[in-house]
């Protein structure tokens, strides 16, 4: 027999009386045990059982351990409207229709992190209102090509407003203990092809543009869960790619939570399981045929993939499933269609609006002298909220473009409605966009709107496109104005000189045909359940527009990198990013070509003066943070809100650079005449470039630019730094 010492049995117990206290006081550590202990007491059918789907939208519990389903739902900006447990089609419910959000473009488009946090925390209290424990979204990839079908979803061309945003409406969504999911990881920036193609592009691409956003949600933002994309990155399917869920996301950023596939997305079975893939979702077959389902556990009978990876895959979805307390009687409730979720709704809308251009002050509309307004065009009554596929909501209500100016003007303004033109179009899921022009029936809407607009005071055309183009699963075949608008608003503005053109898209248009002959454009996107009346407190001036463009509006389709070297849709389905770093304004200010309106713009109903730029000191070290004073002054006669954006050139580097960068931002509401100093910090580490050979970031000393400016086109004040 073994002897134990007096001091062995006295250490042990200080050991314990050490340790104990630290797991009963550390919610990790409780978690942990927790979810050991489960995984200690399932069979092995019940942990495979959990990675993959059980329905639609389900993956399966384990009922007898109090482990329940995962519910999830499509969700950028809305819950979905719940659809037949093993079948696409609606349930039928009546009490599912939600509020429609504004989408991903117009959220960037309001450079407002807070309206991100709000905005989120409504949409995770509708989740939760609906019993829904994961809501996919938010969809943060970024803009590549302007054609992208699902631009709209996005949050524009760079990564770091990308990052700014999305970390609070993550954060938003899971304060009401509903996981968010971020999508599509990664490299999902076109549609066409996108089940099939491969993604060729460099580190350095990776690492500045189309990795920081991912990372910022999950170091930042906290985010629970990941969806991998349906494409393939350097040669992997993305969902079986080791370096990009192990090495990258879990050993690099220590995610913790849970990876799922997008719906059908999963080529493999050991590849896939050995790689990081937790859940396999969507597919059409029957449930134990998925790749994670009986093939599965014929893998780990063979030996092919061991049980303890198994249960680092249940551990994942336990760890989501109590950080949302999925299995605790105190769990948010939720709520639904609430004023307040109104509220907010309305609170993005109005701050999304960006103010194109607005020569001789036509807007805001003054009333003193207007008695008739032409409504011209067909998204003046279009709503949007059900299309876009898997992001088509079934809302509660939506305030249309029409509907807002009826619900402010009441009947102090005569409204002259004419249609202007039709949406000749159809998309079908099998054969995609199908346009039946019929020339002749445009000419005739044409001729109507034309006869209107010269009657009246003022024209208003409600231009853009739809859903039929701005939709998952299909690409744009171009940027045009689609069924004949760019002719109609031609016409329009020359019978009538006080001729506003609103745009409805969530990508960019080609405009460089109506751009001089249109006094005045707004840009509206899909702006949810009250889109119709933030845009007429905009158009009447209730609301001084505030929004910044969140991606460049180019000439022409040509100007775009992925097009002017065509890259674009790729090459025997591969596409090489050889446009590299120079993505959006990037590639424009780098390259000296001038778009139409730049990265970052939007006017306002006030003037905005800078002046007095100072940094808190000449020289740096790499480990400190520049503080950025500038001073900025409300010159107008109205109140209004001002979005200062700093960029930062590297002018001598031993790497190719863009001719500038965004590094910092901040909105600052000031009323008429008033004057702020607002500070702006950016971290030295922040300024550097991906070095390839040493596959680290790194800051080269010498001399950098600091750029103060309203748009990426321009640049108010500038502040020359060093940096040793």
């Amino acid at each position: 027999m073994k002897r134990i010492s007096f001091f062995t049995i006295i250490l042990s117990g200080l050991i314990a009386c050490t340790s104990q206290p630290k797991q009963a006081n550390d919610p990790d550590a409780r978690d942990q045990a927790k979810i050991d202990s489960l995984i200690s007491q399932m069979t092995l059918d019940e942990k495979i059982g959990m990675l993959h789907g059980n329905s639609k939208f389900t993956s399966a519990g384990v009922e007898r351990l109090g482990i329940p389903e995962l519910h999830m739902s499509d969700g950028p900006h809305g819950v979905r409207e719940e659809i037949s447990r093993d079948s696409w089609a609606a349930a039928g419910w009546t009490n599912d229709s939600c509020t429609y959000f504004p989408t991903g473009t117009a959220l960037a488009a309001t450079w407002n992190p807070e309206l991100a946090k709000q905005g989120g925390t409504a949409l995770g209290e509708e989740a939760r209102w609906r019993g829904k424990d994961v809501l996919l979204g938010p969809g943060i990839n970024i803009m590549r090509t302007p054609l992208n079908g699902r631009n709209f979803e996005y949050m524009g061309e760079d990564p770091y407003l990308v990052s700014q945003m999305c970390v609070p409406l993550i954060q938003g969504i899971q304060s009401g203990d509903v996981a968010a999911c971020i999508k599509h990881y990664l490299g999902n920036n076109q549609e066409t092809d996108r089940g099939t193609v491969n993604v060729e592009m460099s580190e350095r691409a990776l690492r500045e543009i189309y990795l920081p956003g991912f990372k910022a949600a999950v170091e930042k933002g906290g985010v629970y869960t990941v969806m991998g994309a349906y494409n393939k990155f350097r040669g992997l399917w993305c969902c079986e790619n080791p370096y990009l869920m192990t090495d990258i996301l879990r050993e690099e950023m220590n995610f913790k939570g849970l990876v799922m596939s997008d719906w059908a997305a999963v080529h493999t079975t050991t590849e896939s399981a050995q790689a990081g893939l937790d859940l396999e979702m969507g597919t059409d077959s029957a449930y134990n045929r998925y790749y994670f389902a009986d093939k599965l556990l014929k893998a780990v009978q063979e030996g092919k993939v061991s049980e303890e990876v198994i249960n680092e895959k249940v551990r994942h979805i336990l760890w989501v499933m109590l950080k949302t307390k999925t299995m605790d009687s105190l769990r948010a409730k939720g709520s639904f269609t609430t004023p307040e979720h109104s509220q907010a709704a309305y609170n993005v809308a109005k701050e999304s609006i960006v103010l194109l251009k607005n020569d001789n002050q036509l807007l805001p509309i003054h009333l003193e002298n207007v008695k008739t307004i032409a409504v011209i065009g067909d998204n003046a009554t279009r709503k949007h909220a059900a299309g876009g596929n898997s992001s088509g909501l079934k809302t509660k209500y939506e305030i249309t473009q029409l509907a807002g100016l009826q619900n402010r003007l009441g009947n102090s303004v005569t409204l002259n409605v004419v249609q202007g033109y039709a949406k000749e179009s159809e998309l079908t899921w099998d054969k995609g966009l199908i346009v039946k022009e019929d020339k002749a029936r445009q000419a005739k809407l044409r001729k109507e709107a034309v006869q209107v607009a010269a009657k009246s005071d003022v024209a208003i055309v409600f231009a853009g496109i739809n859903h039929d183009y701005d939709v998952e699963g299909y690409d744009r075949p171009d940027m045009n104005l689609p069924y004949g608008q760019e002719e109609l608003i031609q016409e329009v503005a020359k019978v009538n000189p006080r001729t506003i053109v609103v745009f409805t898209a969530g990508s960019p248009l080609d405009l460089s045909r109506i751009n001089d002959q249109v006094p005045a454009m707004l840009w509206a996107w899909y702006n949810g359940s009250e889109g119709g009346n933030a845009l007429a407190d905009v158009l009447l001036g209730k609301v001084n527009p505030s929004g910044k463009m969140p991606f460049t509006i180019p000439v022409s389709l040509s100007d775009s990198p992925a097009h002017a070297l065509g890259n674009f849709p790729g090459k025997e389905l591969t596409v090489k990013y050889e446009e590299d770093i120079l993505v959006g304004y990037r590639w424009y200010d780098t390259k000296n070509i001038k778009p139409l309106y730049p990265f970052g713009h939007g006017l306002s109903y006030a003037t905005f003066e800078y002046a007095d730029v100072q940094t808190n000191k000449a020289e740096y070290r790499q480990d400190e943070t520049i503080k950025v004073q500038v001073k900025i002054k409300n010159t107008g006669n109205v109140d209004g809100a001002e979005t200062v954006q700093l960029y930062v050139s590297d002018p001598e580097c031993s790497v190719v650079r863009p001719a500038k960068e965004l590094k910092a931002f901040k909105k600052v509401f000031l009323k008429s005449g008033e004057e702020q100093v607002i500070e702006l910090n950016v971290n030295v580490s922040d300024l550097g470039f991906w070095n390839e050979g040493r596959q680290k970031f790194d800051v080269e000393p010498g001399k950098f630019d600091l750029h103060v400016s309203a748009s990426a086109g321009d640049i108010r004040l500038s502040k020359e730094i060093m940096v040793r």
